[in-house]
């Protein structure tokens, strides 16, 4: 998640931005501002003064800002000191920083084996 500079499927939320609603895209998302809703990216990375919350699915997320809700990581999360989560997790692999911040449900899963936001949150069958 060293890389920074865009590609063609990267997209920035700037600082002083408010977005509502639902983003989808294959690459990279960065968040400056704030974003509320259902997000599904590839690589999410919050910056100090991004705030994300709703529902998340993503392979990779690095949190220096907040992060809230419902948030399925099917790689690796990485929480810095500067970042705070909290809610439900789903995650296959952790990292906190010294000073970092977690609050809430955390399940650890396989590497590949996180189930996304929307097959955690369909009905499941009666037998």
């Amino acid at each position: 998640m060293a890389e920074t500079t865009p590609s063609a499927s990267s997209l920035i939320i700037g600082e002083g931005v408010t977005f509502v609603g639902s983003i989808s895209a294959p690459g990279r998302a960065t968040v400056n501002g704030i974003v509320s809703g259902e997000i599904t990216v590839h690589d999410l990375h919050i910056g100090t003064q991004g705030s994300v919350s709703g529902s998340i699915d993503a392979h990779t997320i690095d949190v220096h800002g907040v992060l809230a809700q419902h948030v399925v990581c099917h790689q690796h999360i990485m929480i810095h000191r500067d970042g705070s989560v909290s809610g439900k997790l789903d995650y296959a692999e952790i990292e906190i920083e010294r000073g970092g911040q977690f609050m809430g449900q955390m399940t650890q899963h396989e590497v590949n084996q996180v189930k996304s936001t929307a097959d955690l949150t369909k009905p499941r069958p009666k037998p």
